[in-house]
């Protein structure tokens, strides 16, 4: 393809007049030239110069350009581990076409994160009054967790795990935030109980802070 630059100049370039202007123009193509192993042509004066080449390899085949000018590319093949846990903190709504039949068999959910895909979600998997009073939900967090998205979709499928509560709230947030993340809060089992000391109130031994930083 043609190689437009556009002059510019001073008033240096002024006082030695066009030629001066187009003799520097054309080394700068040159520079610039792909190709350096061609001759290049430099066609009409002026502010603007078209550089074209003189029957040589057309710069446009991708074998013929250096490395370093190439994007390479790829694309993904595999999945070798899923790290984000596919579950999101959000809200349900209504689908906007009320005369379609995925309105009578599915909502829509709203994720917080603008990064996770907005789902479908059975109604049956939402409150019981939903379809009757939508708008007492519009401003309880859920947690849905996608378990399909295919190709052809814009929206992925999930599956409404558990309603958290008022959103703006500091416990039901703080809940998304850890199951969004994969975060075990549940209680402690009684084996894992056991393990600390029984005797209360229990104290650090001596011979134990004599041998550790203590960080506290």
């Amino acid at each position: 393809p043609d190689v437009i630059i556009e002059a510019q100049f001073d008033d240096n370039d002024a006082e030695h007049g066009q030629d001066h202007l187009q003799d520097t123009m054309t080394d700068e193509v040159k520079k610039l030239s792909l190709d350096t192993g061609e001759k290049t042509k430099a066609v009409g004066i002026g502010d603007v110069h078209r550089i074209k080449q003189d029957d040589g390899p057309k710069v446009n085949d991708p074998k013929l350009l250096p490395d370093k000018v190439l994007q390479r590319t790829a694309k993904v093949v595999y999945i070798l581990e899923k790290k984000h846990s596919r579950a999101a903190t959000g809200f349900i709504k209504l689908l906007a076409d009320k005369n379609s039949e995925l309105f009578r068999r599915c909502a829509m959910f709203s994720p917080v994160d603008h990064r996770v895909p907005r789902a479908y979600v059975s109604l049956a998997d939402c409150p019981p009054d939903f379809m009757a009073r939508p708008e007492d939900y519009s401003n309880i967090l859920f947690i849905c967790r996608i378990v399909d998205w295919k190709e052809d979709s814009n929206f992925a499928t999930g599956e409404l795990a558990k309603s958290l509560g008022q959103a703006g709230e500091i416990e039901p947030e703080t809940e998304g935030i850890l199951m969004e993340y994969g975060v075990d809060f549940s209680d402690f089992s009684p084996e894992a109980l056991e393990c600390l000391p029984q005797n209360l109130p229990w104290v650090i031994p001596p011979g134990e802070l004599a041998k550790r930083r203590d960080l506290r």
